[in-house]
C-alpha cells in the first residue's frame, strides 16, 4: 500500500518545510566553502564533502522519521535517566583517556575502530530529557519544585563541569538552556539566581586566575584568551588577518544581494568556513538578504516551538520542546554572533547548517523530538492553546491514557 507523503512526514507542517530549506541551504553553501579543504585534503575532489553532507542530512532525515513514525513519547521518558548516566560515562571516559588512540588531543572526539563521536552532544540531548522528566513530575508544591531543583542540578553541575574541562561553549550553551526550562518549570528565582551567580563567580575566578592554573585544567588559558581578544582586538591581526577579521570581511564584502552562490573568496582562505564561520559564507554569497533568511527561517522555528508547547496536553512534552527548541536557536544565535563579531570565538556549528557529523545526528534527533510531540498533540486532537502551568503533571505519564488514543 502506497503512503502519502503526509502519513509518513508527520507533525508540524512549517517545522517540516524549514527542514527541507535548511538542508538546501546547507548543501550550496558546504559545496561552495569546502571547496579549498578539497584541494588541502582530497586531491581537488570537491564533490567529495558535497556528498558527505548529502549522506549526513539523508541520515538525519530518516532518524527523524523513525522517531516520528515508531517511538512513542513515553518511551523517551523512560530512558532519560539511563541516557544521563550513560553521558555522564563517556564524559569521564573522554576525560580520562584525552590524548590517547580513543580520544581526540582535544577531548572533545571518542574514536571506536574509526568511527567518531562526540560525547557532549549526547549529553545535550540526554541532560534536556532528564530536565524535561523531573520538572514535568513535580510542579504541586514548593517541596515539589525544591526537589527537583537539587536533583537537576546535581546532573547538570556534573555534565556541564565534565563538558567544560574540553568545550567551554558547549558547557555554557547547555547551562543557559537548563536554568531557562526551569525558569519556564516555575523553579523558584532564588534558586536560580544563586546557581547563576555561583557560575558568574567561577568564571571570573578561572578569568584572573588562568595563568596559574595547571594546562591540564581544561581550556581555560583558550577561554580567557578569546576574551581578551575580543575586548582588547586580537594582537595577531596586527601579523596578519585572523578567522574572526575573515568572517568580518567576507560579511562586508556580501552587501545587500551577495556575490552569487559559489563565488565566496573569503572561504579559500579560512580554516572553519564550512563550520564556525559559515554564517558569514552564506552572508558572502548570499547578502544580507540571505543571512535574513536564515535568521528568519529559525525565528519561525522557534515560534512553532511555542505553538507546540502550548498545545502539549503533558508536562513532559511540553519541557521536553521548550529545551530542545532553545538549545537549537541558542546555538544559532551564538553561531550568527561570532560570524559577525557581536560574540567571542567559539565552536559552535550552525544547526543543520554546517558540514555534518555527530552534531548534524544528534540535531536530527532533537527535531525527531520535536516533531514526535507535535505529533502526539494532532492524535490527541488538542487543538486548543493552553498555559504551559496549567498542564496535568507527569506523574501518571507512563500510563497511556488508550481511550483518548483511540
Amino acid at each position: 500500500m502506497e503512503l502519502s507523503i503526509g502519513k509518513i512526514f508527520k507533525g508540524d507542517r512549517v517545522i517540516w518545510m524549514v527542514l527541507m530549506l535548511l538542508s538546501l541551504l546547507s548543501l550550496l553553501i558546504v559545496y561552495s566553502a569546502t571547496g579549498a579543504l578539497a584541494y588541502r585534503v582530497a586531491s581537488g575532489n570537491t564533490f567529495k564533502y558535497l556528498l558527505r553532507q548529502v549522506g549526513f542530512l539523508s541520515a538525519g532525515i530518516g532518524v527523524i522519521l523513525l522517531m516520528v513514525n515508531v517511538f512513542p513519547i513515553k518511551l523517551y521518558s523512560k530512558l532519560a535517566l539511563w541516557a544521563v548516566w550513560a553521558s555522564i560515562g563517556f564524559l569521564l571516559f573522554s576525560v580520562a583517556m584525552k590524548g590517547t588512540q580513543f580520544v581526540s588531543s582535544s577531548g572533545r572526539t571518542l574514536n571506536f575502530f574509526g568511527l567518531t563521536f562526540q560525547p557532549a552532544e549526547l549529553a545535550k540531548i540526554s541532560l534536556i530529557l532528564y530536565t524535561a522528566k523531573i520538572l514535568g513530575k513535580r510542579q504541586k508544591t514548593r517541596g515539589d519544585l525544591w526537589d527537583a531543583f537539587k536533583r537537576i542540578i546535581l546532573f547538570t553541575g556534573a555534565i556541564c563541569g565534565l563538558i567544560f574541562i574540553s568545550d567551554f561553549s558547549t558547557s555554557a550553551l547547555l547551562f543557559a538552556t537548563v536554568m531557562t526550562m526551569m525558569f519556564a518549570g516555575r523553579i523558584p528565582l532564588l534558586y536560580l539566581f544563586s546557581v547563576v551567580g555561583a557560575g558568574i563567580a567561577l568564571i571570573v575566578v578561572i578569568y584572573f586566575t588562568a595563568d596559574i592554573l595547571p594546562d591540564g585544567l581544561g581550556r581555560v588559558q583558550t577561554m580567557k584568551g578569546r576574551i581578551e581578544r575580543f575586548i582588547n582586538g586580537d594582537p595577531n591581526s596586527e601579523k596578519g588577518i585572523t578567522q574572526a577579521d575573515y568572517a568580518k570581511l567576507a560579511i562586508y564584502s556580501g552587501g545587500i544581494f551577495g556575490k552569487g552562490p559559489g563565488h565566496s573568496d573569503v572561504s579559500n582562505y579560512m580554516a572553519a568556513a564550512y563550520n564556525d564561520f559559515i554564517f558569514a559564507i552564506i552572508v558572502e554569497e548570499y547578502g544580507l538578504i540571505g543571512g535574513t533568511f536564515v535568521i528568519l527561517l529559525f525565528l519561525i522555528f522557534f515560534f512553532r516551538g511555542v505553538t507546540i508547547v502550548r498545545r502539549a496536553t503533558r508536562t513532559f512534552p511540553a519541557f521536553l520542546v521548550i529545551g530542545l527548541t532553545l538549545v537549537l536557536v541558542y546555538q544559532a544565535m551564538i553561531n550568527i554572533g561570532v560570524s559577525s563579531g557581536a560574540l567571542p570565538v567559539t565552536g559552535q556549528p550552525l544547526p543543520w547548517i554546517s558540514l555534518g557529523g555527530t552534531s548534524l545526528l544528534f540535531t536530527s534527533v532533537a527535531f525527531g523530538l520535536i516533531l514526535s510531540v507535535s505529533h502526539q498533540n494532532q492524535k490527541n486532537h488538542e487543538v486548543e492553546e493552553q498555559p504551559l502551568m496549567v498542564k496535568a503533571p507527569d506523574e501518571d505519564y507512563e500510563i497511556e491514557n488508550e481511550e483518548k488514543n483511540k
